[in-house]
């Protein structure tokens, strides 16, 4: 029983800070384009290696 006067607490503060951290990355648009990165993988850029910059 003594042990939940320490675990509530952490829990508590785990999901505040899970929460806080889920805001924080819709406010900074980590959320805003789903599709792309999705849509890159499938689609390979065709161009020769030294017109894309890599040596």
């Amino acid at each position: 029983m003594d042990s939940l006067y320490i675990l509530i607490p952490i829990a508590i503060i785990f999901i505040g800070t899970a929460v806080k951290l889920f805001f924080w990355a819709v406010n900074s648009g980590q959320y805003d384009d789903l599709e792309t990165e999705g849509r890159r993988i499938l689609f390979d850029d065709d161009l020769p290696d030294d017109e894309r910059g890599e040596e």
